[in-house]
């Protein structure tokens, strides 16, 4: 399985790290910001409804092993739900939380008219057999499978899950309701209905991210330093794309190290090697690097595309970098926040940089909905003019307000959010 390969280690956050209480402690800032009532705040804040399954495996031995799952709808007021299912052993109810609200924000940034959702099994599934994995697939999808559907809540890949896995879940559900459902899910293979551009659409939005801030930082791409924390479905193909931009790619993490060349990592070299190895560590292009040093390494642009809660106070003040695009959910914690605005570091936050894979999504879902699928050339125009779009409004709205572009962007989102919200009205 590919997906976000950073183990929490060096940068973690706080064992009293709470994802759901730092996503809400941004929207409440976003709704004092943008003068909403309590009430509006509170509508907006909370989630809509939160379903918690045992899930039932059964292993190849003959052992039964009950898993806990998740599925989140954490607001629908601008259309169906939409969001990843992650498998990963520190899952729990509160990061699916905090993921489905991120994921309203992020749909409201880049205006496309969808909620936001998330799913997850704590499970590691690099320990299960493929047979392992799509029984445990199977049953998670029947078991949340009351919350689904192309109008309700639309699923895709996340950390830990791919296109397989979303063919799975399309067949269930399309066997439960005893008719073809294309459009349940998004991240599909091509042969089964999915969309050229979805494959890499969120390094591709990062990319055009990068780009933008530094157009109007005024900041030089060519010979630009970077590290990336991560180096799975985001990461790898970053490191291309940012290459391809002129960039030097200095240092990268994964779950198995980290290496570091000052004049830059050769990408084909090294996605070669990890894909004979099964990591970066021990790449002979670089030399080995303490993982938790990664983010003190002078650069111009750090790329967290791992996990959440990496970027802790600690690891912002000893930052290296001028610039961090967050490819990752929620990599940096509020209290890191305000040291880097202190340091004049400026970041591109996750509920924008990242939205490249659901804008993709969304076009997937519209190509099932129609029955027509676009044309390669179609789906990059329509997502680079998008992203484009997403990073000038958040621009704006934050030099408008004068605050930084996270909080720019989560007004931004909080503000769409609230005007699907008045003209839906109250039901009863």
């Amino acid at each position: 399985m590919t997906g976000a390969s950073v183990a929490r280690g060096a940068g973690s956050p706080p064992p009293t790290f709470d994802p759901f209480a730092a996503v809400l402690e941004r929207i409440a800032d976003a709704a004092a910001l943008a003068g909403l009532d309590d009430g509006l705040h509170q509508m907006i804040a909370m989630p809509e409804r939160v379903l918690e399954v045992a899930v039932p495996l059964r292993r190849d031995d003959g052992r039964i092993e009950v898993l806990r799952g998740w599925r989140v709808h954490h607001d629908t007021s601008r259309g169906p739900g939409k969001g990843g299912i992650r498998f990963h052993p520190l899952v729990d109810a509160r990061e699916v939380m905090a993921l489905a609200a991120d994921m309203t924000v992020k749909c409201a940034v880049v205006d496309i008219p969808f909620g936001g959702a998330k799913g997850g099994v704590a499970v590691d599934p690099n320990a299960l057999s493929a047979g392992e994995l799509e029984r445990l697939t199977r049953r998670y999808t029947y078991d949340v499978a009351s919350l689904l559907g192309p109008e309700r809540d639309v699923p895709a890949p996340d950390v830990n899950t791919d296109g397989r896995v979303m063919a799975w879940v399309m067949d269930t559900l399309s066997m439960l309701s005893g008719q073809a459902m294309p459009g349940v899910v998004t991240g599909k293979p091509l042969a089964i209905g999915g969309s050229h551009g979805h494959v890499g659409a969120t390094a591709t939005g990062v990319a055009l991210c990068v780009r933008a801030v530094f157009a109007r930082l005024g900041l030089g791409l060519a010979g630009a330093r970077a590290v990336l924390q991560g180096y799975g479905k985001v990461g790898a193909p970053l490191v291309y794309l940012l290459s391809s931009l002129g960039m030097r790619v200095v240092a990268v993490e994964d779950v198995t190290g980290a290496v570091h060349n000052p004049a830059g990592l050769d990408p084909a070299e090294l996605s070669d090697y990890a894909s004979r190895t099964g990591g970066v560590a021990g790449f002979a292009g670089g030399d080995a690097l303490d993982p938790g040093q990664l983010f003190r390494v002078e650069c111009e642009l750090a790329v967290p595309a791992a996990l959440d809660g990496v970027i802790t106070a600690d690891v912002a003040e000893d930052l290296g970098a001028r610039v961090v695009v967050e490819a990752a959910n929620g990599p940096t914690v509020p209290d890191a926040d305000a040291v880097l605005e202190r340091r004049n570091v400026t970041v591109v936050p996750d509920v924008l940089a990242n939205a490249g894979g659901v804008t993709a999504s969304y076009f997937e879902w519209v190509q099932a909905r129609q029955g027509y699928p676009w044309e390669p050339d179609l789906v990059a125009s329509r997502l680079r003019s998008s992203m484009e779009r997403a990073f000038d409004s958040t621009w704006d709205r934050a030099d408008q307000l004068g605050v930084s572009l996270r909080r720019g962007a989560i007004v931004l989102g909080v503000e769409r959010v609230a005007e699907a919200t008045r003209l839906r009205g109250l039901f009863p």
